[in-house]
């Protein structure tokens, strides 16, 4: 009898330790919005400081292989609402200004740029 009810438990706690690996596309899509935000001149505000854009792609680049490594991310859309719109530390929001455009969310500018990448025609071979 308990041995009907160990085998079930034992299975749920094998899958829930074992989360997803992130898939190659996602991981492709955030190394190229890492890259276009890495390269757009654009500064980042994180906890009230103004950062480069490189420094930027630097810290996220950081928390993207903070989760990679811990298993904790699954997609492209879960990088950005976990690691690139808030502070972990803060909880303040992240903001994005481009020259001399009001600032926005990080994360609406990254899903606005992720929109560009998906819908960008590959290339030909």
């Amino acid at each position: 009898m308990k041995l009907r009810f160990a085998i079930p438990l034992l299975m749920l706690a094998m899958s829930s330790s074992m989360a997803a690996e992130l898939p190659a596309a996602s991981r492709a899509e955030i190394d190229a919005l890492l890259n276009r935000l890495g390269s757009s001149g654009c500064q980042f505000n994180r906890n009230g400081s103004w950062y480069s854009s490189t420094e930027a792609k630097a810290h996220l680049t950081s928390k993207l292989n903070y989760l990679i490594d811990k298993k904790k991310l699954e997609g492209t859309e879960q990088f950005i609402a976990l690691a690139a719109s808030t502070s972990s530390m803060t909880g303040k929001d992240y903001l994005v200004r481009c020259g001399t455009a009001q600032p926005v969310p990080s994360g609406a500018w990254l899903k606005t740029e992720l929109q560009t990448i998906r819908t960008k025609p590959a290339p030909a071979r």
